[in-house]
């Protein structure tokens, strides 16, 4: 390895290690609690350091928040090989494991009032979305059937700020009250596919 790659791959893992602590110190403050000075005496470096990798608190929290998506896009993912409802059950619990190892950062990002972290959320439910009304065929072409999809997103991040809050649900208990709600919305919606009763909680 060159000197100038060496050089590179230090100032790379340094980055990474900034992000990794700046991320942390947004899950506790939110955006508009913390400020730049701030996270630089919190990393432990200089103002000047902090800005030469990042130009501004905007760029840093989106930066935070980027890869926060990029993990939870890529455990998220679904197995194109299984049945839609098999996707959206397996789905969904790797989203509330992700969220059961970071409850604090998460009921931050939702309570947020930032507009960014609006924008990056609205995208995060619209891609959603568009698998589970993807995965649902025809019906997911309905406007009823959209209206319930997206009515029960909203609802799901309800259920997860109380399940945070309080902590007397199982994942497992929570899981399936959400997949029992996401069939009842698909019944009241008029969907003629709904969710294959077999994953539904007994």
């Amino acid at each position: 390895m060159s000197e100038r790659a060496y050089r590179r791959l230090q100032r790379d893992e340094r980055r990474e290690l900034l992000l990794a602590r700046a991320t942390e110190l947004f899950a506790q403050h939110g955006y508009e609690g913390l400020s730049m000075s701030q996270l630089a005496r919190e990393a432990q470096i200089s103002k000047a350091l902090l800005y030469h990798y990042f130009p501004s608190k905007r760029r840093l929290f989106e930066a935070a928040l980027e890869e926060g998506a990029e993990e939870l896009r890529a455990r998220t993912e679904p197995d194109p090989s299984r049945p839609p409802a098999e996707q959206l059950a397996m789905t969904l619990d790797a989203f509330l494991e992700w969220v059961q190892e970071r409850p604090t950062a998460y009921a931050t990002l939702l309570e947020s009032g930032s507009g960014e972290v609006r924008e990056i959320m609205a995208e995060v439910r619209a891609t959603t979305a568009g698998r589970i009304l993807s995965g649902l065929g025809d019906d997911g072409r309905r406007p009823a059937t959209r209206a319930a999809v997206h009515g029960w997103l909203a609802f799901l991040d309800g259920a997860i700020l109380d399940w945070i809050a309080h902590g007397d649900l199982t994942r497992e208990e929570l899981h399936g009250m959400l997949l029992g709600a996401f069939a009842g919305a698909l019944v009241a919606s008029g969907a003629s596919g709904g969710l294959p009763t077999e994953i539904l909680p007994t």
